[in-house]
């Protein structure tokens, strides 16, 4: 029976170090944007893996190997000489129109986010329209306890939050003002 006390004391002492050990958790966002044009004609805008000027905070893309599975791109964010995004392409279906890629290499002062990935769908929407769909997963862009406020779970998903409405908003209004 003294054993038995001695390993329970021992287990509520530990207790404590092992749920601050835990770190963090990943994210998970899906933001959806309804925009007034065919399936087709959206998908033939934004599915070039290698073309993200649909977005607003894209100056350029540079990349390799189309949309074939581990082609690459670098965004170049704001200017000519603005901050980059790598990115690697891992998934891509034409006949889904959709693809998914992850981030090779960011700067957390860039985006606050570490082990990213990424999915994007068009899909039948209202009316004949479509229905955009841009899923992502990550970690914080601190990997250890008490993250500074900059690189918490709170700031990767609002930051990861604002670029997908700030590409969708764009392409809805992008297709809007060519009805």
């Amino acid at each position: 029976m003294k054993s038995l006390m001695i390993a329970l004391g021992f287990v509520a002492a530990l207790t404590p170090i092992v749920a601050q050990a835990h770190g963090p958790t990943r994210q998970k966002i899906v933001i959806t944007q309804e925009v007034a044009a065919p399936p087709e004609k959206v998908w033939a805008r934004i599915g070039d893996f290698q073309d993200m000027s649909w977005h607003p905070a894209v100056h350029s893309t540079k990349g390799k190997k189309g949309n074939d599975i581990d082609a690459t791109r670098v965004l170049t964010l704001g200017a000519e000489d603005g901050p980059t995004i790598s990115e690697v392409l891992y998934k891509y279906k034409e006949e889904k129109r959709s693809y998914s890629y992850r981030i090779t290499a960011v700067e957390v002062d860039v985006l606050p986010v570490t082990n990213y990935s990424s999915h994007l769908t068009v899909k039948e929407g209202k009316d004949g329209g479509s229905l955009v769909e841009w899923k992502g997963a990550f970690y914080r862009g601190y990997p250890n306890n008490d993250p500074p406020e900059n690189l918490n779970d709170e700031a990767a998903v609002a930051a990861v939050t604002g670029v997908y409405e700030a590409g969708l908003e764009a392409l809805a209004a992008e297709f809007d003002a060519n009805q």
